[in-house]
């Protein structure tokens, strides 16, 4: 998975709503009703991070997941971090419903 180029890291990270950039890292923290929403949040993604083999750093606390998407092969962001974070959003869109 090839480096994202500047302008290419702007024009996707446009399209994402909450999300903040770091030191080449996409940062989100989703809250939720309670721990069993958070926890399904994870379980509902984690079949999609190994379809990418592409695998989140995230942590759970009680209602509150935070994640951060970086490719550590790439030294930086990758389209693999954009599609996540998208699929994340949606994913939490649909638990809070």
């Amino acid at each position: 998975m090839q480096k994202l180029k500047e302008n290419e890291i702007t024009e996707s990270f446009g399209k994402l709503q909450g999300w903040k950039i770091e030191d080449n890292i996409l940062t989100k923290d989703f809250g939720f009703k309670g721990f069993s929403t958070a926890l399904s949040f994870m379980n509902q993604l984690a079949p999609l991070a190994e379809k990418l083999n592409h695998h989140p750093d995230w942590s759970n606390s009680y209602n509150r997941v935070s994640v951060r998407l970086t490719t550590h092969q790439a030294h930086g962001l990758t389209k693999n971090d954009f599609v996540f974070a998208q699929a994340a959003d949606i994913t939490a869109e649909r638990l809070r419903r």
